[in-house]
Parts: structure tokens; C-alpha cells; sequence
């Protein structure tokens, strides 16, 4: 018969080898789950293409034809492929996966169906729907391009973005070889800042080269959508994008951010990137820098206010948050503002006395 005793020890034993197999568990867990992240995404590098290459999946080495077979045909489209960072992504000379047929897919069914088309225009089209061509949906095209661009910070978002819901593809931006000439003959609608003031341009070639493959240099691809946007930088307070002084991509990332907007970094963190004298930290923050960011007082893209205010008046646009209400002597009820109703009017603007509306190091009031 076994006593209390001897069972009580025998329960302790059973808990503790419990205790030894259930962290190990954990461990293996928690090391394979690491590992399998690493595998999934890799961290940009500092310089060079954010990729990682691989051959398309089901497919066959000899399903392949190669990059030379390619530009017997292609010529125009391999002159400005070769330019790209693209061209030195994989080595020379291999066969599988690289150069066009990373993108189009296998190109031996096309090549042998052109070559015994003969000329015949009906087989020669017959054979352009052996390779893929970019004219699928969105979803198909960007697919082509995530199969690399999905291991480094800039795009592994896009497939979560607003533009990706909003049906646009990577090719509707980028050109990864342009052979179109723009029409010099064409009329075009140019803003009033051209008039002004400019910066010097590169040439439309190495703009496309050194800016990310893009169709057209910033703003102008971006304002080809944002119509809206392009009218408020006209206005005459704004940030100099117009002029070329900045970029869209320098406040927002269009592959897709977990922000508002695609901004880069979140609310106001992305305005003290430039303006850093209202970084702080402050001892006494205003509050509403915190909670709803810059864009509370400031239009970002233009306005007829100084400081691109949404107001023209200060005193008007504070009142939108520091505002009386029926039966209370302060601003909605708030305590430490001891102005009555309409007690202010005659001091002027609010600035006047709180001069440190971005925040202060010595007086809870923003008074100085």
C-alpha cells in the first residue's frame, strides 16, 4: 500500500518532467518560427535592387530559351533592359529564370511557334499567347513583379496598399524597358510654378534610370491620378514639389505603409523629418501634435494661409478645438484656460501670448 507521502513525490516527479517537455516544446517552436520568418523576408540591403531571385515555380530548364533568342526579336525593348539594374541582377549566361524570361516566363513555346509563323500575321498572333505579356488584371501583373520584390521593406506592403486595391499594377508606374517616344507635337497643360521658378531636369532617360524605373519623373506620374492634389500645390502656400525641390516618395511610400496616407512614418513624425525644431521632446506637448498630427492647422500640400494653415485666421482656427460651450466660462469646459467668452477678442491673435503652440519646456499654457 502506497502511502500519502511516497505519492506526493511521485505526482511532483510527473509534474516536472511535464514542466521539462512542455519548454522544449516551446523552444523548438519559437526556433522554427524564427527560422521560418527569416526564410520569408530578408532585410533590404543598404545599396541595390531590394530582391531575391528565383526561377518561376513549375517550370523546366528546358522549357527556357535564353536572352539572345530574345533580342533577335526584341531589339529596342533589350537596348533599354540592358540599361537597367535589372540586366545585373543574375548572372550572364544562365539560362533559367533570367533576364526576360524572369518576367515573361518561358519563352521556347513563343519563339518556336513565331519562327514557324513565318510572317503569317493570324499564327504570329497565336504565338504572342504562348508568353506572358502584361495585359492580365492588376492582381496577375504585380504578381510577376512581387515574385522578387517581396523580401525587402520598400514593396512587401503593396499587396496590401491602397493602390493595389485600387486596381493599380507596378506597370501602371514603372517601365522596366520604355521604347515609346512622347509626342513633342502634343499640347500640354503646365503649372503656373514652371513661369516662375525650376530646377534643372535630367534628360527623360536618366531620369527613368536613376528614379526607380518610372514612366514619368515625380510629381508628374503622381498628379497623372491625383488631380486634386496637383490643384492644391498651385495654391499660393506650399511645399516646393512642384519646383522639384521635393518628391512625392519623400513623405509617402507608394508600395504601402501601415500609416494614414502611406506615409512613411506615422502622423507627425513625418513632417519633424524636415521640420526637426518641432520635434521636441517637449516638457508640456500640445496635444493635438500627439493625437491628430500636423495635418490638424496645416493643409501638407497647399493653402492661401500662411504656413499653409487651414485657417486665415489663428483665433478661428483654434476655436475649431478651444471653444465655449453653453454654461461653461472656459474653452469646451477645459481647465487652466481661464478666458471667459469672447474674453480674448481684444488681445489679438492667440499666438500673441502662446508663441509655443508646437510645445514648450517651461510653461503648461504654451506661453513661452
Amino acid at each position: 500500500m502506497v502511502n500519502e507521502r511516497e505519492r506526493g513525490e511521485s505526482d511532483m516527479k510527473r509534474l516536472l518532467s511535464f514542466t521539462k517537455i512542455a519548454a522544449l516544446l516551446i523552444c523548438l517552436v519559437g526556433f522554427l518560427s524564427t527560422a521560418f520568418l527569416y526564410a520569408q523576408r530578408r532585410p533590404a540591403p543598404a545599396k541595390g535592387p531590394s530582391v531575391a531571385w528565383k526561377a518561376p515555380v513549375g517550370t523546366q530548364p528546358g522549357d527556357y530559351v535564353g536572352e539572345s533568342t530574345c533580342k533577335a526579336c526584341h531589339t529596342a525593348e533589350a537596348a533599354q533592359f540592358d540599361k537597367s539594374p535589372h540586366a545585373g541582377i543574375a548572372p550572364k549566361g544562365a539560362k533559367m529564370g533570367v533576364g526576360c524570361e524572369s518576367c515573361h516566363g518561358p519563352g521556347k513555346a513563343h519563339a518556336e511557334a513565331e519562327e514557324k509563323a513565318a510572317g503569317d500575321p493570324a499564327k504570329m498572333e497565336a504565338g504572342m499567347k504562348l508568353i506572358f505579356k502584361f495585359d492580365a488584371n492588376p492582381k496577375e501583373n504585380s504578381a510577376r513583379c512581387m515574385q522578387c520584390h517581396k523580401t525587402g521593406t520598400p514593396q512587401d506592403s503593396f499587396p496590401h496598399s491602397v493602390h493595389a486595391t485600387a486596381g493599380v499594377s507596378c506597370i501602371d508606374c514603372h517601365a522596366i524597358h520604355p521604347v515609346e517616344k512622347a509626342d513633342a507635337g502634343k499640347p500640354k497643360l503646365q503649372p503656373a510654378q514652371a513661369a516662375f521658378f525650376s530646377v534643372p531636369r535630367l534628360k527623360e532617360e536618366n531620369a527613368w534610370l536613376t528614379d526607380g524605373l518610372l514612366k514619368k519623373p515625380q510629381p508628374e506620374l503622381c498628379f497623372g491620378c491625383h488631380r486634386t492634389i496637383q490643384a492644391r500645390f498651385a495654391l499660393p502656400k506650399h511645399h516646393r514639389v512642384p519646383e522639384g525641390f521635393m518628391k512625392c516618395t519623400d513623405c509617402h511610400n507608394p508600395h504601402g505603409t501601415m500609416n494614414h496616407f502611406q506615409l512613411r512614418k506615422a502622423n507627425w513624425e513625418a513632417c519633424v523629418k524636415c521640420h526637426v525644431e518641432k520635434r521636441g521632446p517637449f516638457l508640456y506637448e500640445h496635444a493635438v501634435v500627439r493625437v491628430e498630427g500636423c495635418t490638424a492647422c496645416h493643409n501638407p500640400h497647399g493653402s492661401v494661409n500662411n504656413f499653409m494653415l487651414k485657417r486665415r485666421s489663428q483665433r478661428l482656427l483654434c476655436l475649431q478645438c478651444h471653444v465655449a460651450l453653453h454654461g461653461t466660462s472656459g474653452f469646451h469646459g477645459q481647465a487652466n484656460v481661464p478666458h471667459g467668452r469672447q474674453g480674448f477678442q481684444t488681445s489679438g491673435p492667440c499666438t500673441r501670448c502662446h508663441v509655443a503652440i508646437h510645445g514648450s519646456n517651461f510653461d503648461e499654457t504654451l506661453l513661452r
